[in-house]
């Protein structure tokens, strides 16, 4: 029979070997998340390493002719034949627009020049179609564009194209099949995180905050729009307009009670964000843009002599007289 000092004796024992038991299991616990972070860091590495490693130059081939028409890294790819999209496309983008090994480039996109397109980025026409992405813009980490169908089983579909003067176009338009299912103008900047899906415009000049929703809408030019907006249900957002932070914009009277740009803390956003973006695209392709340049210049020199008929291009000094 145990005696009230027994216990005593016996119960603060038991609660020791309890916290240490605790601080045992604790240590445990942290060592265990410790390896797999570790471990987590050194896959993340090594898919990294594998991805890149990936981007071999990929020959794509006309399907008619079969002839090779273009040679891309596999992070840009045509789409594929579908019931609502009959007609595999090819991306095209301009010389001497940046396109990240880690973004991804899918069928009817058309890129223009100096566009920086940042890691994991995403241009997805295989589905609404096609989507243009105009000068000196840029997308940047985790943007995605994507748009519903434009045409179903060889069929147009009423109000799913802009053209590019901001016009949503109807089924039986003739300018319809000259339409974008996504149009974002020049200098445009779609900040971390924007979501833009079409049927969808956005004019030129206008800064789009991050995480920020442009769905069914029409967006004007030189816009700055806050982070975290969502803007849809067919809206059209007037030119030099600002958007707060936050706005949920679903009504076209909630459209032309924003106030302006001029005087908003977004006033004068794009202007710095357009020239960090710009500078990083001619620097990641700066050796591209070099060879173009040569290439311009050595085509400029070509044609003076083809024009003055003199190899040096001066109309001064014949073929003839150069050679004595």
């Amino acid at each position: 029979m145990l005696t009230n000092d027994d216990i005593l004796m016996i119960n603060p024992f038991k609660k020791c070997l309890h916290m240490k038991i605790n601080k045992n299991l604790i240590l445990t616990v942290v060592l265990i998340t410790i390896i797999m972070a570790a471990g987590s860091n050194q896959i993340f590495l090594k898919t990294s390493a594998v991805v890149l490693q990936q981007q071999q130059p990929l020959k794509i081939t006309n399907n008619t002719s079969n002839a090779t028409t273009a040679t891309t890294p596999t992070n840009i790819r045509s789409s594929v034949q579908t019931d609502f999209n009959p007609n595999v496309t090819s991306p095209r983008i301009s010389k001497t627009a940046f396109v990240d090994p880690l973004a991804v480039i899918i069928g009817d996109c058309e890129i223009g020049k100096i566009v920086l397109v940042a890691p994991f980025a995403v241009c997805r026409g295989d589905e609404g179609t096609p989507i243009h992405i105009g000068d000196y813009s840029n997308l940047q980490e985790g943007v995605i564009l994507h748009a519903l169908e434009t045409t179903d089983h060889g069929k147009n579909i009423d109000d799913r194209r802009y053209s590019a003067q901001g016009s949503l176009l109807k089924a039986n338009d003739s300018a319809f099949k000259n339409g974008f299912a996504i149009y974002v103008g020049d200098r445009v900047s779609l900040a971390h995180g924007v979501i833009v899906h079409g049927p969808a415009y956005v004019g030129n000049d206008t800064f789009v905050g991050m995480n920020s929703l442009i769905f069914t809408a029409k967006v004007g030019k030189r816009v700055a729009i806050g982070v975290s907006s969502t803007i849809t249900d067919g809206v059209s957002i007037p030119d030099d307009k600002f958007v707060p932070p936050g706005s949920i914009i679903v009504t076209q009277a909630q459209a032309d009670a924003l106030p302006a740009r001029i005087g908003s803390p977004y006033e004068k956003i794009n202007t710095s964000v357009l020239h960090v973006n710009q500078e990083l695209a001619k620097g990641y392709n700066a050796e591209t843009i070099r060879k173009l340049a040569i290439e311009m210049e050595d085509a400029l020199e070509e044609q003076e002599m083809l024009q003055t008929g003199s190899p040096t291009g001066s109309p001064n000094v014949t073929a003839s007289s150069s050679i004595k």
